[in-house]
């Protein structure tokens, strides 16, 4: 059997289609002519395909990958992060003495799924399950700021950020807030992203103010982009 075939033939053609299109969007006839697939089939497959939501259309009418191949791979990614988590946050929290968190969203919330904890003195880690707000802090930031524009401007209905805000956050990288989500407390967030560039989580480091000040980005934020960094090619990285 050619190794490239799994011997479900109906399986095989969709799979090639959603090859082709890793490259960019294709109209039917670019289609036909990349996977020698014929017209009737891989018109068939395709809208088949589209009502699983894993090609969609672009304004054009050219098949495009869809949502649902995005959500797919995020998943696999995110468990793949859980696994780098905790020594990349234990590492985090060893360069810069403060509480590290790693969080993802869940709806219209922030759901801690990681963390490292100071070892000494007041700690101030948010526990692991801890359901946190979308509106305030650098990590909400973080996982907002790269939304379409339908899901970001619902997003700052009732946040303690604005629009602007979120432009700065995508032109540096990276996110601060001081007193937002809780008064005394001070945090610094990058983005993680798993495949096709999505981000899929937020690295943090939290403290009282007194230790982070009221600029803690001119200090950590160098720390928490490299973390971020090598968690997302970590993630990212084919098997």
């Amino acid at each position: 059997m050619d190794k490239k075939n799994s011997g479900v033939g109906v399986l095989d053609k969709a799979v090639k289609i959603l090859s082709v299109l890793e490259s960019g969007p294709h109209s039917l006839s670019e289609l036909v002519a990349a996977t020698k697939i014929s017209r009737p089939t891989a018109h068939r497959l395709a809208v088949a395909l589209e009502h699983h939501r894993l090609l969609s259309r672009d304004l054009t009418g050219r098949f495009v990958l869809g949502v649902r191949a995005g959500e797919l791979a995020a998943s696999a990614g995110e468990d793949r992060l859980l696994a780098a988590a905790n020594p990349a946050l234990i590492a985090l929290r060893d360069a810069t003495g403060e509480s590290a968190q790693l969080y993802r969203r869940q709806g219209e919330m922030r759901i801690c799924v990681a963390a490292a904890e100071r070892l000494s003195g007041l700690r101030d880690s948010v526990p692991i399950g801890a359901a946190l707000t979308m509106s305030a802090g650098s990590a909400a930031q973080i996982l907002l700021a790269w939304e379409d524009a339908e899901k970001l401007h619902r997003g700052l209905t009732g946040a303690r950020f604005n629009a602007a805000a979120l432009a700065a956050v995508r032109r540096r990288g990276w996110a601060q807030s001081v007193g937002e989500r809780e008064a005394g407390v001070a945090s610094i967030s990058a983005p993680v992203r798993g495949p096709n560039n999505r981000v899929i989580a937020a690295v943090s480091i939290s403290g009282p103010i007194e230790r982070l000040g009221r600029q803690p980005g001119r200090i950590h934020a160098a720390a928490l982009v490299a973390t971020a960094d090598r968690l997302s090619e970590y993630i990212s990285k084919k098997n």
